[in-house]
């Protein structure tokens, strides 16, 4: 990564991190619950855990990474990379840098490294997700439809058809 962006492994220590970036990515849909404040931390550490646990038992050789832009976390990225195919697991950042091309320049990066290795990519996005747009724009399609989550691929065969997205310098 480029502009002072680097990828890490997490680790424990990062755990208040990533429970603070979980729970910025549930706001808008907690703000109508009729929870008290505890109430929703509580389900959200919850959650979280749920999260972890799952994506640690069924992905157990998925790279966990915390997205760092000048030596501070901003983020994590999820990757599991098989031979035929990259499993983008998650992909989060913190609201301060949503929608300034940060997002844009990690799913190209992946585009290339999918063209050089001759994977596609794969992914699950909430249908309601803003992000969804970012994914149609460069070229990701459906697989198929899973009540609230879409299953979305993106191949490098397909991309060879369109002009491809630079990263800018």
């Amino acid at each position: 990564m480029s502009q002072g962006f680097a990828l890490r492994p997490e680790t424990d220590d990062d755990l208040p991190f990533l429970m603070s970036l979980y729970a910025s990515g549930r706001e808008e849909e907690l703000a109508a619950a009729p929870w008290t404040p505890e109430q929703k931390n509580a389900f959200l550490a919850q959650q979280f855990q749920a999260q972890r646990h799952h994506y640690r038992t069924y992905m157990p050789d998925c790279a966990y990474d915390v997205i760092e832009r000048n030596g501070a976390p901003v983020g994590r990225l999820y990757l599991e990379a098989t031979p035929d195919m990259l499993n983008l697991v998650d992909i989060a950042l913190v609201a301060e840098i949503r929608n300034q091309g940060v997002g844009h320049a990690i799913l190209v990066a992946l585009q290339e490294a999918a063209i050089e290795s001759g994977r596609r990519i794969v992914a699950f996005v909430e249908k309601f997700n803003p992000a969804l747009r970012l994914y149609r724009r460069l070229g990701y399609t459906d697989v198929s439809d899973h009540d609230v989550y879409l299953e979305i691929e993106w191949r490098p065969a397909a991309a060879a058809a369109r002009p491809r997205p630079r990263l800018s310098s």
